[in-house]
This record gives structure tokens, sequence and C-alpha cells, in this order.
């Protein structure tokens, strides 16, 4: 009942995640309503994207420069190396404020049942980075999933001749969380992860 082009937008839209179609289609039609506001300047802010966002030749980030703001920030702790699956942790971690080193994103997970192996994630360059002199620490900042963690012994194997710290991020209770409420392996890695108070 609609014409194609709208068809196509909503069919686009609802590839991107958190979007199925009938979510898709209200974003449509919410962009519709207001093109002057919202369609137009969200044209234009998507076609620029398009044209200027690299990923960061160094860490995998993405930005208007190559390298990017994180690595050429002169204020940045550089001998500290944060490892993450992809970008989005990068993001999640920055926002957090409580982190001044550098970040390497590896672009996803080694999976055996996806056919993800170590040549198809960005290890390699991982271990050419912490081979430089100033670095000392790496941060394994993984998901706490199988694949991430499979990831993370890996990527442990392969600076073990590097000569750095590699530390992992802890697991366990979050702030504000209830014990009732936490399921049987983030109460087991809790336990684990007990320190001195």
């Amino acid at each position: 009942m609609v014409s194609q082009d709208i068809e196509r937008l909503v069919a686009l839209m609802a590839k991107l995640p958190g979007l199925g179609p009938r979510s898709a289609r209200r974003a449509v039609l919410a962009l519709i309503r207001r093109r002057d506001t919202l369609l137009a300047p969200l044209s234009k802010a998507l076609t620029v994207a398009a044209d200027s966002i690299k990923t960061c030749s160094i860490c995998g980030n993405l930005d208007t420069g190559d390298p990017c703001i994180l690595c050429t920030d002169p204020r940045r702790d550089r001998s500290m190396i944060c490892v993450v699956e992809d970008v989005a942790d990068l993001w999640a971690l920055e926002r957090t404020a409580s982190y001044r080193g550098l970040y390497h994103v590896l672009g996803g997970t080694l999976s055996a049942l996806d056919g993800v192996g170590p040549e198809d994630l960005n290890i390699q360059g991982l271990v050419a980075r912490s081979s430089e002199v100033q670095v000392t620490e790496v941060i394994l900042a993984t998901n706490a999933t199988v694949d991430g963690q499979t990831t993370a012994h890996y990527i442990t194997d392969r600076l073990a001749g590097v000569g750095v710290i590699v530390s992992g991020l802890a697991h366990g209770v979050p702030v504000g969380g209830e014990l009732d409420y936490l399921d049987d392996g983030t109460l087991s890695a809790a336990l684990k992860e007990r320190r001195p108070v």
C-alpha cells in the first residue's frame, strides 16, 4: 500500500540493530513527517559520515582522521593498551572516563563455529604494538562469553614472550546488584575475583 521507495527505506532501517520491521516502519514514518527538521539533516549527516569516517590504521577505532584522535592525543598513557572486541566496546569504556591509555580493536572474537580464526582478527597488529618499548601492560577487555574468553586466552599465549603484563577485567557483582538476581556464573566469578576490604 506504500511506494517502493518507502518500502526500501523501511527494509534498510530494519537492518539496523534493535529495529525490527514494525519499529523501522515507525521510524521511517517519523522521519517523513519531520523531513525538514530530521530527515534532511540525517541524510546529510549520513552522506558526510560515509565520505569521511575511516578506520584508524593503528588501533582500529572509527574517526574522521587516521590515526584517530585517541592515538594522536599526547595526554594518553602510552604504556597501556586496552584490547576490545569492537569499536562499541571502546566507546563504552571511553564513556566511563576512567581509562586514559591506548586501545586496540580486534574486530571480533575467535569462533570455530563461525569460521573466525586468528588471521581474521587484528591480533598480529596487537603483538607488534605490544612489543614497543613504552608498552608495559595489555588489558584484555573481551566480553565474558565463551568466544571472548577463548580469544583472551589465545592473546595471552601470543603475548607470553613479549615481556608485558597481561591483565583482564574483573568479573562479578555489578555496582548496585543484588545477589539474589545474579546468575550462577556471575556469582562464581565474583567469588574467584574477591579481594581484601
